[in-house]
């Protein structure tokens, strides 16, 4: 079994958990997950914990347990906490203002980049130069800063472009003559 799945999932108070034959339903004060469980592993619940068991004994069902843990713990804190993920605008210029479930980014092009958020993911932007991105499913929060960044990666010699607020950014040496 993998080391992962062999620690318990605390299931909060507020929370509760629907094990069904191959899904598991997460609902909290924040909404509801719902995750499919693969062939080979099986969520047990023992009191206010979930582990997770490998029915067979197969390299791919001990490698999928550990998975199936990680997420089923991701949902757990998602319905309860929820996630957040921070970017930040470098650059002269480059800004972002959030209009409802819209992301207008000024990135430094001939016109402006609107982004329509999916749904679950709210946005904010305490100040022109930072984003803030919150959800209750870390994957989907995860995928959304991914595509907001893509518009346009820190370059490396001025490191100007849309990075997380804890990426760093090593310069490179520009030519010398």
């Amino acid at each position: 079994m993998s080391r992962v799945a062999k620690n318990p999932v605390l299931v909060p108070s507020g929370v509760e958990v629907a094990l069904a034959a191959n899904e598991v339903s997460v609902k909290g004060p924040l909404g509801t997950l719902k995750q499919v469980l693969s062939g080979g592993v099986s969520v047990v619940r023992e009191g206010d914990s979930l582990l997770c068991k490998v029915q067979n004994e197969s390299t791919e069902a001990d490698a999928m347990s550990g998975t199936i843990r990680a997420l089923l713990a991701n949902m757990v804190q998602g319905v309860s906490k929820g996630f957040e993920r921070k970017l930040t605008l470098v650059g002269v210029g480059y800004r972002a203002q959030a209009a409802g479930d819209t992301l207008n980014l000024t990135l430094g092009y001939s016109h402006p980049v609107v982004y329509k958020m999916p749904a679950g993911i709210k946005v904010e932007t305490p100040t022109q130069t930072d984003i803030v991105l919150k959800g209750m499913d870390k994957q989907r929060v995860g995928q959304v800063a991914a595509e907001i960044r893509a518009f346009r990666e820190p370059e490396p010699y001025k490191g100007k472009g849309v990075r997380y607020s804890d990426e760093v950014v090593i310069l490179k040496e520009t030519k010398k003559k």
